[in-house]
């Protein structure tokens, strides 16, 4: 894993973020189980809390409600957070469905 991941979309940090505060597991093919504090997630991806011992490029899979077992990529890392990009695109309506269940409170949720 030296070599890290070749992704190909380069920058997408602008896309709309929605805070979130879900503790996961993942699963990494080193270090096997990982405690993962999701603190916002968008289309393509998250942004965990906490410290990790991974280095960019590394792969972790954790389970999201509605959109089952997905892989990402570290993309990132600096200051107690580390940014994650998801392998697959996820599509719309069940981006939707999980932000549904990741905010139960409406309030929280960026307008549709």
């Amino acid at each position: 894993m030296g070599a890290g991941a070749q992704l190909s979309v380069t920058d997408l940090r602008r896309a709309a973020r929605h805070p979130v505060d879900y503790k996961v597991i993942g699963e990494h093919r080193r270090l096997g189980d990982v405690h993962l504090h999701v603190v916002n997630v968008s289309a393509h991806g998250f942004m965990v809390e906490g410290d990790l011992d991974l280095t960019r490029g590394e792969r972790v899979i954790i389970r999201l409600p509605e959109l089952g077992r997905i892989e990402a990529h570290l993309i990132w890392v600096a200051e107690g957070r580390a940014g994650f990009q998801f392998e697959r695109i996820v599509r719309l309506e069940d981006f939707m469905r999980m932000i549904d269940a990741l905010q139960p409170n409406p309030r929280l949720r960026r307008s549709r």
